[in-house]
């Protein structure tokens, strides 16, 4: 998901909840990266929260807050740009009610390359100390073949005449900050550009441009919401759509955008992570009322509570309306039901062996049970099962199961995850001496736990309390978790 995409991050200067000490300064930033005739140029969406900072009375009796934004990008020692601005709040009457966010836009001409990235925020009317948060972020717009930039997800948009920091292709775009939908959202907006398509393509040669969600979990395709479109190649297409996902469930998600030439090849692609809760959207049976099961493996399953423990067993790798399923029609569903659940749902992960899919993937639960198993859960309903069975077993694996100072723990590793993520790890541990199951503490692959204070509750064995805005801790003797977290050794494919 780096590289040109939209990159979603939690920012490190947020350290506790709206109940946390008034000296905690809430922020949420993404970037994305656009080409110019200019020149390539990354843009930067901050969002600060409004109950986080200090309001000042001004001399119009209305509260204003103020915070020092400093952003620079360095490439090795040398500062290539920087900007270093108050970023200043509308004028409030009221600050009895402060849930709001206030919102900055920068742009940043930049060439191709990778760039490190830092920003600095503190609050001017606070005394805390500036909070640095850094990252690298790549510029890549090759002269000699097509690119796509990166998708800024749209939280508004509307025509206009005159030309804003907000404006693109006619369009004064409102950037979406946060890449999570709760069930008041309807639409998913979109806005992203396709550059040199021109001369890639046969000149009077259409191509196909589509755009859908995907399963995170499985890169399932949902066709309910997909659209395409066949568009000429110019230097720069343009895409400003939206998705209506009114009747998405609750999950993890990908939006997708392809161009593809006339023999189905994939000239361009890109993908963006969000987030969906949706109670209101449930699994419905007559999406499989129709599901013809005679003659198939299902079929010759006839317990119902072997069906149900199959089913089960599949939830870490579920959709989201799959999950729904399972987790309240699974139990009162009768056996014709389950067979065409059990069926259709393997035929989606392979349409002309679906028994094939269910076997291979049984043999993984298998596994997951025998390693992971504990004396209250089944292998595929821990947290290190779930993570086996949905990402496959980890490129390495590092245990330490008897530090002095912290609990138990293992440090995974996946060198690619999903195909798009490069060098992810999840952090295991188990607070819990009797059952010995290992939770997962953090991770920093996209739609996983994320917690930056994963060092710190790894050590609440020794040291408690601790501050919640804390995410650093003092170096021990017999401590590891820094050299693990770096590099795991022990290889996994047992």
């Amino acid at each position: 998901m780096k590289k040109s995409i939209l990159l979603m991050f939690l920012a490190c200067f947020i350290l506790g909840g709206p109940s946390a000490s008034a000296r905690n300064l809430w922020a949420y930033l993404t970037y994305a990266t656009f080409n110019s005739p200019e020149g390539p140029y990354v843009e930067t969406y901050l969002s600060i929260a409004g109950n986080s900072v200090k309001w000042v009375k001004q001399e119009n009796g209305k509260y204003k807050a103020t915070v020092n934004v400093l952003m620079t990008f360095k490439d090795n020692n040398n500062i290539k740009a920087y900007k270093k601005y108050e970023l200043n709040s509308k004028d409030v009457a009221d600050t009895a009610h402060m849930n709001f966010q206030f919102l900055d836009l920068q742009r940043f001409q930049l060439a191709n390359g990778t760039y490190n990235f830092e920003i600095q925020l503190s609050d001017k009317n606070k005394t805390a100390q500036a909070m640095p948060y850094m990252q690298k972020i790549t510029v890549d717009f090759p002269a000699d073949k097509p690119s796509m930039s990166s998708v800024e997800l749209i939280k508004s948009y509307t025509r206009t005449d005159k030309s804003t920091v907000l404006s693109k292709s006619g369009y004064d775009l409102v950037p979406g900050i946060y890449n999570f939908y709760n069930e008041e959202d309807a639409k998913l907006g979109f806005y992203t550009e396709l550059y040199g398509l021109d001369k890639a393509l046969p000149e009077g040669q259409m191509f196909l441009l589509s755009y859908y969600i995907e399963c995170f979990e499985n890169n399932l395709k949902l066709n309910e919401f997909a659209k395409a479109k066949k568009e000429s190649p110019k230097a720069v297409n343009v895409l400003l759509a939206e998705v209506n996902i009114k009747d998405l469930a609750t999950g993890n998600y990908n939006l997708v955008i392809e161009a593809r030439n006339a023999g189905n090849e994939v000239l361009l692609s890109k993908r963006v992570f969000f987030q969906r809760t949706n109670p209101r959207a449930t699994y419905s049976i007559t999406q499989i009322a129709s599901t013809d099961i005679q003659g198939t493996f299902a079929e010759k399953i006839t317990n119902a509570d072997s069906l149900r423990e199959f089913i089960s067993c599949a939830y870490p790798v579920s959709t989201g309306y799959e999950k729904d399923f399972i987790q309240y029609q699974l139990k009162k569903s009768d056996l014709p039901t389950l067979q065409k659940y059990f069926f259709s749902f393997w035929q989606q992960r392979n349409a002309t062996e679906p028994e094939k899919a269910w076997l291979g993937y049984k043999n993984q639960v298998n596994t997951a049970q025998a390693n992971f198993a504990t004396k209250i859960k089944k292998g595929y309903q821990t947290d290190r099962g779930r993570v086996f069975l949905q990402y496959g077993p980890p490129n390495a694996r590092e245990g330490h199961y008897a530090e002095p100072n912290t609990y138990p723990y293992e440090i995974w590793q996946y060198y690619t995850l999903n195909n798009s993520q490069r060098n992810k790890r999840f952090v295991f541990y188990s607070p819990d001496m009797v059952t010995a199951d290992f939770i997962l503490l953090h991770s920093d692959a996209i739609g996983e736990q994320y917690d930056p204070k994963w060092k710190v509750d790894l050590r609440n064995k020794m040291n408690s309390p601790v501050d919640i805005g804390e995410s650093q801790v003092v170096s021990v003797w017999g401590d590891y978790s820094e050299d693990a977290w770096d590099l795991p050794t022990t290889n996994v494919g047992k």
